[in-house]
């Protein structure tokens, strides 16, 4: 019998000795921490068999990352353990940037725990401890984990449904086998272990110092309040020392940008408790803001061929059981109001009183395609603890726009609303994004939430997804991330900061079409059914104020900014020649304010460049005299004597033209 194999690494094929593992083969590759084989994510401890396709996985790439950050999720919750000896594990998952931990504890962790805990997480970490992964039946784990109630809990919960029945059980009951990581000294001796699917770095020492708990909180076990309250740890983990204090510095400068904070310095909303969590009512300044973006909006859907229609804020609740929300969506929806009897709902989605509008009269393949668009505010039942600020809330106004076409005309459709989202995009400032494809979950429990038949979702996925590709961005699939009743694409749009955001959505409904008996009369006189295509371009623009406001930090382009000229007299003595220029921007279709307090000019200097208006005009005697006024601007520079007639038209061509100033 031979004593080698052939197996398939990175495309090339190798023979090994019976008994190579995945790290003999990436010995010299310092970056590799785990290993794919078929597919599938193992430890490179892994021992390799004949014909495997084998791939390193850098701890750069986003898997390595999520392993590098469970692994040291591991090392968090044995350093709690080591602390408390009484806690009690929960689950451990990566996420975006980090990790975190469940702990049922006696007392909710402090900041000084934290800080004791990083010590001895680093302390085990220099250890340099091995993850050894061991298979276990179902009876011996609970056996070994009789003392761990959620862990007991997760082990019936193993397999395919495991996410659903929990946020982040499926890194560690994920899959069909039950294994337990074992963390070895220098000498092989177990010194802890935890229920986990795995993989995990070869050893602690990966982590390295790259690392750092970031705070705690409460949060209820399986997400249900019906549950116990556990103790969450978050922490984050990168390769190096040099990568966390880089996004250590992101955190801060996006903690100067939040927009939560800017919007309250500028006074352009607030989030009062009187009327509820998520709420939002927009002051002055920040109307002005909304309205101008408004504005701008609907006038670039008009020129693209839309027709502006409204609707109302609730309707008959057997309006929503005919388009497929309820049930599909209830958990989603406002609870029902009776109105004698008749049960009503908020609504949730404009798209069900738009295809009452297709269907008030007969239409014909003439008029189509048919597009119609509304600023429609909707209502989402969301719960409290996830709501933040205006990115996150329960009234949401779309820029909302539905498309019936012909089949032959969807692809021509997707590509004009996607060459309108990303124009839109970019007049706003936002020039750096990528698209994702989200398709329906072809297997599992979730399989069951998407209706329609295969062919009909082939078809749609196949529309959108060719239409991506021809715009020449880049594509990013997400498997099961479809709306119930058809596939979308989205519009990944990356901030000034690099963080990114989904912005514009457009989406294939094959079903509702069908479920209202939408029609059209073809041709050859026969009547078919349109097809229908959804898309928000800001998605909500509450919350596309909110990612503007940290975006440019409230630094807006002029012709965004709520206040575009800020007046500054030197002294009370020229009050009335800037209220005079004032008058003249004013006339100009320029929104302009004064600072006529009886501040001195030193403070009055200090309060113009925290008011972040895109243009400060100053004036004292020598600008009198000469007609003329001195221009500051956000970088503290400055122009002097300008006359008043070409500084009107500085701003005015600055606000035109939509520049940054």
């Amino acid at each position: 019998m031979s004593s080698q194999i052939t197996v398939n690494v990175a495309g090339s094929e190798r023979t090994v000795e019976q008994g190579t593992t995945a790290a003999d083969l990436f010995a010299d590759d310092k970056q590799v921490v785990v290993a794919r084989v078929g597919g599938e994510l193992v430890d490179l401890a892994h021992v390799l068999s004949e014909g495997d396709e084998v791939e390193p996985v850098l701890v750069t790439e986003q898997d390595g990352l999520d392993v590098l950050r469970h692994s040291c999720a591991h090392v968090l919750a044995q350093a709690v353990q080591d602390a408390f000896p009484d806690a009690k594990l929960g689950i451990g998952p990566p996420i975006r940037d980090g990790f975190y931990y469940d702990f049922d504890v006696e007392q909710p962790f402090t900041p000084e725990d934290l800080k004791a805990l990083e010590k001895a997480m680093q302390k085990i970490i220099n250890t340099g401890q091995t993850f050894a992964r061991r298979e276990v039946s179902d009876d011996e784990a609970r056996e070994e984990l009789a003392n761990e109630p959620y862990k007991l809990e997760l082990i019936g919960l193993k397999g395919g449904s495991a996410e659903d029945a929990a946020e982040g059980a499926s890194v560690e009951v994920g899959g069909a086998q039950l294994t337990i990581y074992d963390n070895l000294d220098r000498k092989g001796e177990v010194v802890w272990g935890d229920l986990c699917r795995g993989p995990h770095v070869p050893t602690t020492k990966l982590i390295a110092n790259g690392f750092k708990l970031m705070r705690s909180a409460a949060a209820y076990w399986r997400g249900s309040e019906k549950n116990p309250q556990l103790q969450r740890i978050y922490g984050t983990a990168w390769p190096t020392k040099a990568e966390l204090t880089a996004y250590l510095d992101r955190l801060a400068e996006a903690e100067r940008r939040d927009h939560r904070k800017v919007g309250a310095e500028m006074d352009l909303y607030s989030f009062p408790e009187e009327v509820g969590p998520g709420l939002p009512v927009f002051h002055p300044k920040g109307a002005i803001l909304r309205r101008t973006m408004e504005d701008y909006v609907w006038k670039r859907h008009i020129e693209a061929g839309f027709s502006y229609v409204t609707t109302p804020h609730l309707s008959k609740e057997g309006l929503f059981h005919t388009s497929g929300h309820l049930p599909y969506y209830a958990d989603g929806m406002m609870p029902e109001l009776d109105d004698d009897g008749q049960a009503y709902r908020i609504k949730a989605m404009n798209c069900p009183m738009h295809n009452l509008i297709y269907r008030s009269q007969q239409r014909s393949y003439r008029e189509l395609p048919l597009r119609y668009f509304e600023f429609g505010t909707v209502y989402r039942n969301e719960k409290s603890g996830v709501l933040q600020g205006l990115t996150r809330v329960r009234m949401i106004t779309q820029d909302d726009s539905h498309s019936y076409v012909t089949k032959e005309q969807a692809p021509g459709e997707i590509k004009h609303l996607l060459d309108f989202v990303l124009s839109l995009l970019r007049d706003f400032g936002l020039n750096d994004y990528y698209l994702e494809l989200s398709t329906r979950d072809e297997t599992g429990d979730k399989k069951d939430k998407f209706i329609g038949s295969d062919e009909q979702w082939s078809e749609a996925t196949a529309v959108l997804e060719e239409v991506a590709i021809e715009s020449g961005l880049e594509l990013v699939p997400d498997p099961g991330g479809a709306a119930y009743y058809g596939p979308k694409i989205s519009v990944q749009a990356r901030d000034a900061i690099g963080r990114t955001w989904q912005m514009s959505t457009i989406q294939y409904d094959f079903n509702q079409p069908e479920r209202f008996e939408l029609e059209f009369s073809a041709a050859d006189g026969t009547r078919q059914q349109p097809v229908m295509i959804h898309s928000a371009k800001f998605g909500s623009i509450e919350r596309f104020i909110g990612v503007l406001v940290e975006h440019y930090a409230g630094q807006f382009p002029p012709w965004l900014a709520p206040v575009q000229v800020l007046g500054v007299p030197v002294a009370e003595d020229f009050d009335d020649y800037l209220k005079d220029v004032a008058a003249q921007l004013t006339a100009a279709g320029v929104r302009v304010e004064l600072d006529l307090s009886d501040d001195r000019f030193p403070k009055k200097i200090r309060n113009a460049s925290k008011s972040k208006a895109p243009f400060i005009l100053i004036a004292g005697g020598e600008d009198r005299d000469a007609g003329a006024v001195s221009f500051r601007y956000r970088d503290g520079s400055q122009k002097n004597g300008v006359p008043v007639a070409e500084a009107i038209e500085e701003i005015v061509t600055a606000i035109r033209d939509r520049v940054q100033v």
